[in-house]
């Protein structure tokens, strides 16, 4: 009896991890756990034969026509030229896939063809967190949410960057054949069944490690002085006054030039400095909610869990960098 067929688009020059997770789970046949268990495809996107990032070749019998029979429709990460010009035939394909009834998955930046499909419109939808802007720029009716590992909208899901394909992999799973058999995969792949929190603990603390949004630069010299000041009180008057400018006059154009409001973008400073000393010193929860600007551990805490969707100490325990 066959199973439920999944169907993996692969574009050419593809990431090999976000195709090998597809692969594990739904690729090997674990009848003893539910029979039929899942029957995989992979489903090349262009004339074959299609080669991965790092050289692999990829030969299939399968094509987009199979991808659109599918139950379950995944495109994974794709390279930066698929993002901005998907293949229409793929484009294509989704669309019918989804009209079949189909249940159409992304993986990282595979979000982007889905988007370009027009599937996402009016949806939720996220993927890794770099691309975060540029994908909301882009697909502004899209409800882009950073912040989950993944995002179930029923009858298509997204999913965040690299390692939660996993997450949404065994999501899958749980979802068609119960808890129980999601975490017995999850044990033979030797990870979490479900991981704590989402993306945002994943995002780098420093800001200037990054290229600054567009049009961040007319309001440096105020953005670089409330950094350097995020241990005191700050409000929009004070800023404004920094910035030699009226109350209306700043909250405007920081948010022309930012998308946020000013209070917003202290609170995301805050918490990626609290992120930054919880990685790199040893200080307590409450000295660090006074460095950061919160004030008390409390009022840490709750915005700390808010935006990166873990406690403090949470954080502290995977991302503290061990004495050498």
């Amino acid at each position: 009896m066959s199973g439920h067929i999944v169907g993996v688009a692969v574009t050419d020059g593809a990431p090999v991890f976000e195709l090998a997770v597809p692969c594990e789970v739904f690729g090997i046949d674990r009848g003893e756990l539910a029979d039929p268990w899942y029957d995989l495809r992979l489903c090349a996107a262009g004339p074959g034969p299609v080669r991965t990032t790092s050289g692999l070749r990829i030969d299939t019998p399968y094509g987009l026509d199979d991808l659109v029979r599918a139950d379950t429709a995944i495109v994974a990460a794709v390279t930066r030229a698929v993002q901005l010009d998907p293949p229409r035939a793929l484009v294509e394909a989704l669309r019918r896939a989804h009209e079949r009834g189909g249940r159409i998955v992304s993986i990282c930046s595979g979000a982007y063809v889905l988007a370009a499909a027009g599937l996402l419109n009016g949806r939720r939808a996220t993927t890794h967190w770099m691309n975060g802007d540029d994908f909301a720029h882009r697909f502004p009716d899209v409800e882009f949410d950073p912040v989950p590992l993944y995002i179930d909208e029923g009858d298509i899901i997204t999913s965040a960057g690299t390692g939660s394909a996993i997450d949404v992999c065994l999501h899958i799973v749980r979802r068609d054949h119960g808890v129980a058999i999601a975490n017995e995969v999850a044990r033979r792949m030797v990870v979490p069944p479900q991981r704590e929190g989402g993306q945002a603990q994943y995002q780098a603390p420093s800001p200037r490690l990054f290229t600054r949004p567009a049009g961040e630069n007319a309001l440096a010299p105020v953005l670089a002085w409330a950094r350097d000041h995020l241990h005191e009180p700050l409000t929009v008057p004070r800023l404004a006054r920094v910035a030699h400018l009226s109350e209306r006059t700043f909250a405007r154009r920081f948010r022309d030039a930012l998308g946020i409001t000013p209070l917003q973008w202290l609170l995301r400073q805050r918490v990626r400095l609290a992120q930054e000393l919880l990685e790199t010193t040893d200080e307590t929860v409450e000295d660090i909610a006074r460095r950061a600007g919160f004030g008390t551990a409390p009022t840490l805490r709750h915005h700390f869990g808010r935006i990166a969707g873990v406690s403090p100490q949470a954080y502290r325990k995977v991302f503290r960098c061990p004495d050498e």
